[in-house]
């Protein structure tokens, strides 16, 4: 039979010890100064050795003490190590994946039913956000990010490059080149500015014909939003076949005219100071997956507007 002083005045000891002060101690461990003293006086008492050398506002380990302290810390981090670890394994595996508020509501979401339905014991948790997030830390596991790289200290995969065209709603009815200065031109501002961006100016090149400011453009701050004008029949879009391939196959939107021309690309990218478990594995497998065909219907979300 183990024969040991109280937890209580071990505990009290290792926390005076790690902080040099009893009045640290006690904030920690959520009692006075008085009962921390109580307690090393204790263990004192039981080991007939001084272990603190009292000086004015703190308090210096003995030879005594610097040779018990890092057993008790070494013991205390290795309970706090398991019991964080049993707790972890009783907890529901989960994945954070973050990317932009678009590819998140039109390509992202309407697919997450598949995942479910093949990994029913990880839970998905989904981040919306066109500020890019640190991997390094806790907000995610795997990001989604669009653009052509490269990614400093990440480990990053391509997942697909999209191209854009004009779309519009049916009810618009058949257009041509003409049309382009009869209804507002639907646009929305890139994150980060580049030359290749598929830009208005850019589909006008590839189209052979002149750029010039139009009167009554419809600029967004999110595409999504660019999105949900197109389908409302409010102009003409230049948007990415990808983010609407699901309602033109519904005939929600259509393509009046004209040439597509080249986006970037999306990445999986996650960091490259952890090690991705299972459930990240399982993740990453399964988007890399949904780059061929669009959503099943039993999966789709149904985006249609009245």
């Amino acid at each position: 039979m183990r024969r040991l002083p109280s937890l209580s005045a071990l505990r009290a000891f290792e926390a005076a010890a790690r902080h040099g002060s009893f009045k640290q101690a006690a904030n920690e461990l959520a009692v006075t100064p008085t009962a921390i003293s109580h307690q090393i006086r204790l263990l004192e008492e039981y080991t007939g050795l001084c272990l603190f050398e009292r000086q004015v506002r703190k308090v210096v380990l003995t030879d005594a003490g610097a040779e018990l302290y890092p057993v008790l810390r070494d013991g205390f981090n290795a309970f706090e190590t398991t019991l964080q670890r049993l707790g972890k394994s009783q907890a529901r595996r989960r994945v954070i994946i973050s990317t932009t508020s678009a590819f998140m509501a039109r390509w992202l979401a309407p697919r997450v039913t598949g995942f479910h339905k093949l990994y029913p014991e990880i839970d998905l948790e989904l981040h919306a956000s066109d500020q890019t997030i640190d991997l390094g830390s806790d907000q995610a596991d795997i990001a989604i990010r669009y653009g052509r790289g490269p990614y400093p200290g990440m480990v990053a995969e391509s997942l697909f490059s999209d191209c854009f065209a004009l779309v519009c709603s049916p009810r618009l009815g058949s257009l041509g080149v003409a049309d382009l200065d009869r209804f507002p031109l639907i646009d929305f501002k890139w994150t980060n500015e580049h030359l290749l961006n598929p830009t208005w100016q850019n589909w006008f090149a590839a189209a052979g014909l002149p750029w010039k400011a139009r009167h009554g453009q419809l600029l967004f701050s999110d595409e999504g939003h660019a999105i949900q004008a197109a389908l409302a029949g409010q102009g003409i879009a230049l948007l990415s076949l990808d983010l609407v391939a699901d309602d033109i196959t519904a005939g929600h939107l259509m393509q009046p005219f004209g040439p597509s021309i080249p986006g970037h690309t999306y990445h999986l990218v996650r960091s490259a100071g952890h090690l991705p478990g299972l459930e990240v594995n399982s993740a990453l497998a399964w988007l890399r997956s949904q780059i061929h065909g669009p959503v099943r219907s039993e999966e789709a979300n149904d985006f249609s507007h009245p």
